[in-house]
């Protein structure tokens, strides 16, 4: 059950030393107006978790439109310096 907005910011300093003591295992708070659920406080490294989980999620969403919009044709490095002109050995 939720915890109502006051009741949480009554207990933010022991919400927090329990995330101190429990890190990662600690479970967030979910608070709100009326008991509603609207926010959660949670532990920095479950944050840090989150954040690195979406940013994985994403790309692999980019991968995926990029797949599907593969044409297949594959150019070598040795084509693209012969179309720009660039000699290879002089690099």
């Amino acid at each position: 059950m939720p915890e109502t907005v006051s009741d949480t910011r009554a207990r933010l300093t022991g919400h927090v030393a329990r995330f101190r003591e429990e890190g990662i295992e600690a479970e967030p708070v979910i608070f709100g107006e009326r008991r509603k659920p609207q926010a959660a406080l949670l532990p920095y490294e479950t944050f840090q978790l989150l954040l690195d989980v979406a940013e994985d999620v994403v790309i692999a969403e980019r991968i995926r439109r990029r797949d599907a919009a593969d044409s297949g044709n594959r150019t070598t490095l040795e084509e693209l310096a012969a179309e720009f002109g660039v000699d290879l050995d002089e690099l």
